[in-house]
């Protein structure tokens, strides 16, 4: 099946891109050089939804259900640089974002309301250890469903797919790839996206940095053309400026993200996936994406969820 989603920036964005960090610390460039089921893409006045908590929910037969009823809280892995998906606001230390939306809905479901819920920042590198320790529930953060991962941990979803994608000033004629010879593309220090665009023969100049924040920083000011990772993230960027900022929206590879979870624990597995199916289908999942990623002004389809 098909999982494709469809002058220099405000000082604001600046500011705002230069908190979010991702891959790493702060750095300068390494040398190497539709209807229904669809995200609207007009959500200037967008509202979060609210969830309505079940009661009498029990998990008989989950490990994980065992601990949480233990401890009296859902604890959830999450991500915090990533504007508009999963982010913490430094001064607040509040989380926001679509990811933290799902892992709220998914919450309600379980019979906790937000108050019960502990968001913990983990990063990329530990999210296996995390859940098979014990160290969070579930996890929900740019986490994609692959069959290595799979032998590490379960996963519920996916609840959304990303694929790579462009961000580029808006009048740029950066269209896709196909306009990229001659441009420099930035992207993460390590990261596989600035690692396709080094194979995929673009005839782009690639920049590295250690943070996506630096790229869009860059970006903003003319030092490069475009910047690449997963649309996701690049929609959480295009977000806080959609007048000067946009994502090509003509992804180049597939990222289902799932929700990751204690690997086998099949009790609390379906329990998710019916948690996503009752928010995908009750329209609290189109609510969170045009309150938080559709705010970039690029739609997204649910994609099916796997059985």
């Amino acid at each position: 099946m098909s999982f494709r989603t469809t002058a220099a920036a405000a000082l604001a964005v600046l500011a705002l891109t230069a908190t979010a960090t991702a891959c790493g610390k702060e750095g300068s460039p390494s040398s190497s050089g539709t209807p229904d089921k669809s995200g609207s893409s007009s959500a200037a006045a967008a509202e979060l939804p609210t969830y309505t908590v079940k009661t009498g929910v029990d998990l008989a037969g989950s490990k994980t259900w065992d601990r949480i009823k233990k401890n009296g809280k859902l604890v959830v892995g999450v991500k915090a640089d990533q504007p508009n998906l999963g982010y913490q606001d430094p001064g607040s230390k509040k989380y926001s974002g679509f990811d933290i939306e799902i892992a709220k809905m998914i919450a309600a479901d379980l019979g906790f309301d937000e108050s019960k819920i502990e968001f913990k920042t983990i990063q990329s590198a530990n999210r296996e250890t995390a859940l098979a320790g014990g160290q969070v529930d579930y996890y929900v953060g740019t986490y994609t469903i692959n069959d290595e991962r799979k032998k590490s941990v379960s996963f519920a979803g996916p609840y959304f797919v990303a694929g790579q994608d462009l961000l580029v000033k808006k009048g740029s004629g950066i269209k896709s790839t196909d306009d990229l010879k001659g441009k420099k593309v930035c992207s993460a220090t390590g990261s596989t996206s600035i690692q396709r665009i080094k194979d995929g023969g673009y005839g782009a100049e690639p920049v590295e940095y250690d943070s996506y924040s630096l790229c869009v920083q860059n970006l903003a000011s003319g030092q490069v053309d475009a910047v690449t990772t997963d649309d996701a993230i690049l929609k959480g960027y295009a977000a806080q400026d959609p007048a000067n900022l946009e994502v090509v929206g003509k992804p180049f590879s597939e990222e289902p993200y799932g929700v990751g979870l204690l690997k086998d624990d099949k009790v609390l597995q379906e329990a998710l996936t019916a948690a996503l199916k009752n928010h995908e289908d009750n329209g609290d999942w189109k609510k969170a994406y045009d309150a938080t990623l559709g705010k970039s002004g690029v739609s997204a389809e649910i994609p099916q969820l796997e059985s």
